[in-house]
């Protein structure tokens, strides 16, 4: 690996793209807090002894102050927090303040305007969406999509990136949802629909996409997995209408697995 690799965030996507990376080299993981930091650490610890990779975790250097970006000399920095454009605007101008001249910043976005990111980030010629996928350390594909001002030395620096971490990149437009999402929400949404209309139970439609169509998990178990407030946001990001039982849902502070209870119970 050339570059030298910092993410900030500390949910799941940051810590698979951390463990990942972490396989090839050394990485630094910026949290929001030392709160936040601890149950990333905590997390990673568990997954790399999980899969077998123990010495990994010790790669991933866990930090809840951004000056260590410059300290370390980071050159490829990507930002992995929610999709909320507010608080990732806000973000990738503290971390651009942080990189060298040449250094490129990411998104993992899955659903907002790569190139109103790309304004925001100060740096629209050296920045690009990196959509990675959950869980990151297992998912194979990358979706990469950039701004007007994107340079091909830049993407190019970004395909061998993801190369390096064992990736499969497709270049695609910056249009919401890029392809992943833009065909798979309206699919997912409207197996919450299909499941009212007919009174079946979550896990019967579930059986039916998994046994029937080959699918590696029903749709109402892969909303469950991706967070019902996630589904809800990357939703109303790409326009699609999002079913009243998912928000309902969300309300309720029923997330999915992530909260034990979703369509789905996971006691």
């Amino acid at each position: 690996m050339n570059e030298r690799i910092a993410i900030a965030g500390s949910g799941a996507i940051a810590c698979g793209l951390a463990i990942t990376a972490a396989a090839h080299g050394e990485v630094l993981l910026c949290a929001r807090s030392q709160e936040s930091a601890a149950r990333a650490r905590k997390r990673i610890d568990a997954s790399c002894e999980r899969m077998g990779g123990a010495a990994w975790a010790e790669r991933v250097q866990i930090d809840s102050d951004l000056d260590a970006i410059a300290d370390l000399g980071v050159t490829f920095a990507v930002e992995a927090i929610a999709e909320d454009l507010g608080h990732k605007t806000e973000l990738l101008g503290k971390i651009d303040a942080e990189l060298g001249p040449d250094a490129i910043l990411a998104s993992t976005t899955s659903s907002l305007s790569v190139a109103a990111l790309a304004s925001a980030s100060g740096r629209p010629d050296r920045f690009i969406a990196l959509h990675v996928f959950n869980p990151v350390p297992a998912m194979k594909l990358v979706e990469l999509a950039g701004g007007p001002d994107l340079t091909e030395a830049t993407r190019a620096r970004a395909h061998a990136f993801c190369v390096a971490l064992g990736k499969t990149v497709v270049d695609v437009p910056d249009t919401p949802g890029f392809v992943v999402n833009r065909l798979l929400f309206p699919y997912l949404f409207h197996a919450v629909k299909l499941m009212e209309d007919s009174g079946l139970t979550p896990a019967a439609v579930d059986t039916c996409m998994t046994l029937g169509a080959g699918h590696p998990m029903g749709p109402l178990a892969l909303l469950d997995f991706i967070g019902l407030d996630v589904a809800v946001a990357i939703g109303e990001s790409i326009g699609v209408e999002v079913p009243q039982r998912v928000r309902d849902l969300v309300a309720d502070g029923q997330l999915g697995r992530k909260t034990r209870s979703g369509f789905l119970s996971y006691d």
